[in-house]
């Protein structure tokens, strides 16, 4: 399965990271090869520069393979510069142009 999540707000951090933990564990159980990708633009890159608790649900979550991305325009747009951002992130050229490539490759669209 391959599967992009979508965040664009802040308050929705939370919800997401435990839906791809669900996600995660079941794909686990059952033996499923997964693909899995966290998009942030909008306000929601400025979660990648905060050092909290969420920081190290995401790292854990890297070690089992997810894929955390940054739309680059949405960085500008809110004075964050790449370094500033967690080391595991990867940052993306616009966030609405890899949306759209992930979905012609096949992947399930979700934005909680």
């Amino acid at each position: 399965m391959k599967v992009i999540y979508h965040v664009d707000e802040m308050a929705k951090w939370p919800l997401t990271l435990t839906n791809v933990s669900n996600m995660l564990a079941v794909y686990k159980q059952q033996g499923e090869a997964y693909k899995i990708e966290v998009l942030a633009n909008s306000a929601a890159v400025k979660q990648y520069a905060q050092a909290d608790e969420l920081e190290e649900k995401m790292a854990a979550l890297v070690k089992e393979g997810i894929l955390f991305t940054a739309c680059g325009n949405a960085l500008k747009a809110n004075q964050l510069k790449a370094e500033e951002l967690y080391p595991f992130v990867e940052v993306v050229s616009a966030g609405v142009v890899e949306l759209a490539k992930r979905q012609a490759e096949g992947y399930a669209y979700i934005k909680p």
